[in-house]
C-alpha cells in the first residue's frame, strides 16, 4: 500500500490533536510533512512529532501551498472564518482536501467551495465525524434495512456539558459569532447533518427558537472581578470558577490554552487569555440553548434541541418508526431497537469507542486515505461538501428563523435566495 502524505494548514486543537495522530498512529499509511501556523509554538511541537523539516514549517497557509504541490492531501484546520482561502487555493494546486467542520460560517462560500472541487475533480471531504461512528452507522443501517419500518419522526438532544459549554462557548474560540460561527452551525452542523443522513429526504423547512438566557453580565455576582483569579467573592458558589476548574478535573482542558501544562503555566495563562474571564463578563453572544423544527420531503419531522445546561457531554436520539422504535444515547454507546409486533427489545452495547468523537476522527482519517487512494473522477466520499451543503443549509436556515422569532424558512426558498445574492 503507498504511503498517503499530508499538509498540516493549522495546527490547533482539531488538527494537531483529533487528525494529525493519524500519521503517528499508522507511519506506514500517513505520513505529515508540511505544516502551517501563525503559532510558533504550535508549529513547532507538530514539526517534532512528524519529523518536519524546518523548511517545511510556515508561518501562513500561503507560504506553504505556494510553488510546487507538497503532498497528495491537505488537512485544513484553521479557523471557521478562514475556511475558504486555503481551501480553494489547495484544492486548485492538485490536493484532495478534509476541511474541519463548519465549512464555512458564509453560505456563499460553502456553495463556492463545493463547485470549485467538483471543477478541479478533488476530493473535498468535510469532518462530520459522526457520520463515522459505529454508534450512528449501526443506527443508519437499522433504518436501511426497515427494522422500524419507516421513519415518521425523530428527536434528537444534544447535551452540551455545563462546563464544556464555557470553556468553548462562553469563554473559547467560538464565543461569539461574528468572529466565528453561530452556536447552532459550529456546534450543531453535526446534528443537522446526521438527521439529513438517517432520514434520507431532502428537508423542506425549518423554525427555531433560542437565546443567550445566562452567560451574560446582568447574572454576574454581586462583586464579581472581570478575571476569576482577581479574587471572586462567589468563587466557592459558582461552577464555573476558572481557577477552580482548570487546575482540578478540567486540567485536560487546559491544554487547549496553553502548552505549559504545570499549574504555574496553567495560572499564567488564566490571568492572560479569555479562558480567566468570568463567563458573566466575556465578550460572548452565542445562544447557550436553542430548539429547532424540522419537516422533511413526505412528512417526516424532527425536532432538535442542544442545552448547555446539562450534567453530561451526549448525544441522545429516538427513532419512531412505523414498525418499531430506535433509541440511542452516544456517551453509553448504547441502542435499544423495539418491534412493535413481537414487543421484543434489543439492546445492542458498542464497544468501547478509540478517539475522539466516539471513535469518528480516526474513522474518518482512515475513510478519507482508502477514498483517495482508488479516486475515481466524480466519485465522492461519505461526507463530501456536496451532501454537507444541504445540513449546513439547515443550520443557516434554523439561525435565520431564530433571529426572525422562530419565522418558518422555506429550504428551497432559502437556497434561491442566497445564490440569487450572489450575481447582483
Amino acid at each position: 500500500m503507498k504511503k498517503t502524505t499530508a499538509v498540516l494548514i493549522g495546527a490547533g486543537d482539531r488538527g494537531a490533536r483529533a487528525y494529525a495522530p493519524f500519521a503517528i498512529q499508522n507511519p506506514h499509511e500517513l505520513e505529515i510533512v508540511a505544516v502551517a501556523d501563525p503559532n510558533a509554538e504550535r508549529r513547532q511541537k507538530v514539526m517534532v512529532q512528524h519529523h518536519i523539516s524546518e523548511d517545511n514549517g510556515f508561518e501562513s497557509w500561503e507560504e506553504l501551498l505556494d510553488g510546487t504541490q507538497r503532498a497528495d492531501i491537505a488537512i485544513v484546520c484553521t479557523m471557521d472564518q478562514m475556511h475558504l482561502e486555503p481551501t480553494i487555493a489547495a484544492l486548485k494546486a492538485g490536493y484532495h482536501v478534509l476541511l474541519e467542520k463548519p465549512m464555512s460560517p458564509d453560505p456563499l462560500e460553502c456553495i463556492e467551495m463545493e463547485r470549485v472541487a467538483r471543477e478541479q475533480n478533488r476530493l473535498l471531504t468535510i469532518c462530520h465525524v459522526l457520520r463515522y461512528t459505529e454508534f450512528w452507522s449501526n443506527i443508519k443501517k437499522m433504518i436501511q434495512e426497515g427494522q422500524i419500518g419507516e421513519v415518521a419522526s425523530v428527536q434528537l438532544n444534544e447535551n452540551v456539558e455545563y462546563m464544556h459549554m464555557s470553556h468553548s462557548f462562553v469563554r473559547g474560540n467560538w464565543k461569539n459569532k461574528e468572529q466565528s460561527s453561530p452556536m447552532i452551525l459550529q456546534k450543531s452542523c453535526h446534528d443537522m447533518d446526521i438527521l439529513s443522513w438517517i432520514i434520507d429526504k431532502p428537508c423542506l423547512r425549518v423554525s427555531s427558537y433560542g437565546s443567550l438566557m445566562h452567560f451574560k453580565e446582568s447574572n454576574a455576582p454581586e462583586g464579581a472581578p472581570e478575571r476569576c483569579l482577581d479574587g471572586c467573592p462567589a468563587e466557592n458558589d459558582c461552577p464555573f470558577h476558572a481557577g477552580r476548574y482548570y487546575l482540578g478535573e478540567g486540567k485536560g482542558w487546559a491544554k487547549k490554552f496553553t502548552e505549559d501544562h504545570t499549574n504555574e503555566g496553567i495560572i499564567s495563562a488564566l490571568n492572560t487569555t479569555d479562558y480567566g474571564k468570568c463567563v458573566y463578563r466575556s465578550n460572548n453572544n452565542v445562544v447557550d440553548h436553542q430548539v429547532v423544527n424540522m419537516e422533511f420531503e413526505g412528512g417526516t419531522t424532527a425536532t432538535f434541541s442542544m442545552c448547555g445546561f446539562t450534567r453530561e457531554q451526549t448525544r441522545i436520539v429516538q427513532i419512531m418508526g412505523t414498525k418499531g422504535e430506535i433509541r440511542g444515547n452516544m456517551e453509553d454507546n448504547s441502542i435499544s431497537l423495539y418491534n412493535f409486533l413481537t414487543k421484543h427489545e434489543t439492546i445492542i452495547r458498542l464497544s468501547e469507542p478509540v478517539g475522539g468523537h466516539g471513535g469518528g476522527d480516526a474513522k474518518i482519517m482512515r475513510s478519507f486515505l482508502n477514498e483517495v487512494r482508488s479516486y475515481d473522477e466524480g466519485v465522492s466520499s461519505l461526507s463530501s461538501a456536496s451532501v454537507s451543503l444541504r445540513s449546513h443549509l439547515m443550520a443557516f436556515a434554523a439561525e435565520e428563523s431564530r433571529l426572525q422569532k422562530g419565522k418558518s424558512i422555506e429550504l428551497d426558498e432559502f437556497y434561491r435566495e442566497i445564490a440569487f445574492s450572489s450575481v447582483k
